[in-house]
């Protein structure tokens, strides 16, 4: 298939999206639930915050996930000594034509793993909110658009722009013996996996989830549980607009895996902690008593009355 985009229904995109989850598993042992998040946010256009201990898939995912879709990857390591120009790109004389010529950064890529992003100060942590946001990178006052597909704390500006947040955990015993027996069979390190769909694939994809209804009732919902996250007793700053924004997106990749092209308030509670804890800060007491957003976004789950309502959404009236 050629890098065209092409019109595509949702139940398409969930079973390309199952057979890539089912490629990617044949690498990455025993974290269905968490490769789907991955994917919901790959599909939903959206940043992945992978926040895990050292050693426990990160890496093996992105590149699992890039050679599944047919995507161009790289990855960055951050460092304290990382400089901006080392993310973007910048401009290099040459001396046979006596001009400057861009160099582009790593950052010019279908899929990006910054690895270790807290590890490197403010001012690089900084250079990547235009592209992750606009989509762009300004270098020297020119604007380059992007392909589409001791620490530093994230600053919460930072977080909001991920559009959720995965963890993976250590392995079970047997999903660890599982990780050894598949090295062994396969006699060497890297693991390759050949591609289920392409760029242009993916794209269609990504436009078919504006065909997955939210209703209205489904939509209120979504803003409830956001608007929830500001009042709650433990949190000195809830999650933002963007947060109903991700609800959204996220929902609309959970329907299409069950095989639906409509949102119920099922899919909205399966993405609220990694759409929403994320962008939770806590008031600095709850800190000390251990208490942690995913919590709190269980307790606004639990106080939040769902919709049971099967009317179609008004923002499709008329069409």
């Amino acid at each position: 298939m050629n890098d065209v985009d092409r019109s595509m229904a949702p139940a398409e995109v969930g079973r390309l999206a199952r057979a890539v989850l089912d490629a990617v598993g044949t690498v990455v042992v025993g974290k269905r639930e968490a490769l789907e998040l991955v994917l919901a946010g790959i599909l939903a256009g959206g940043h992945v915050l992978l926040e895990d201990l050292p050693g426990l898939g990160k890496t093996l995912t992105a590149r699992s996930f890039a050679q599944a879709l047919g995507l161009d990857f790289r990855r960055l390591q951050f460092t304290p000594d990382l400089l901006p120009a080392d993310v973007t790109g910048s401009f290099l004389y040459d001396q046979s034509s006596g001009d400057f010529s861009f160099r582009a950064g790593p950052v010019f890529t279908n899929l990006l793993l910054a690895d270790e992003i807290n590890r490197t100060p403010p001012k690089t942590q900084s250079a990547l909110l235009e592209a992750m946001q606009e989509k762009q990178v300004s270098v020297e006052g020119v604007t380059y658009r992007l392909d589409e597909p001791g620490t530093y704390p994230l600053p919460e500006a930072q977080l909001d722009r991920f559009l959720l947040r995965v963890s993976f955990g250590y392995p079970s015993h047997d999903e660890e013996w599982e990780v050894l027996r598949r090295r062994m069979a396969r006699r060497r390190e890297e693991a390759e996996i050949k591609p289920v769909v392409d760029a242009g694939t993916l794209r269609a994809m990504q436009a078919a989830l504006e065909d997955v209804v939210v209703e209205d009732s489904v939509g209120r919902y979504v803003v409830a549980l956001t608007a929830a996250t500001r009042e709650h007793p433990s949190v000195l700053v809830g999650a933002s607009p963007r947060g109903s924004l991700a609800l959204l997106l996220l929902s609309r990749v959970r329907a299409v895996l069950a095989n639906r092209d409509y949102v119920v308030p099922e899919d909205v509670k399966a993405v609220a902690a990694p759409a929403l804890a994320h962008r939770i800060t806590l008031r600095p007491e709850m800190w000390l008593r251990r208490v942690d957003p995913t919590f709190v976004v269980g307790e606004v789950l639990d106080s939040t009355p769902a919709p049971a309502s099967g009317a179609l959404p008004s923002y499709a009236a008329g069409r």
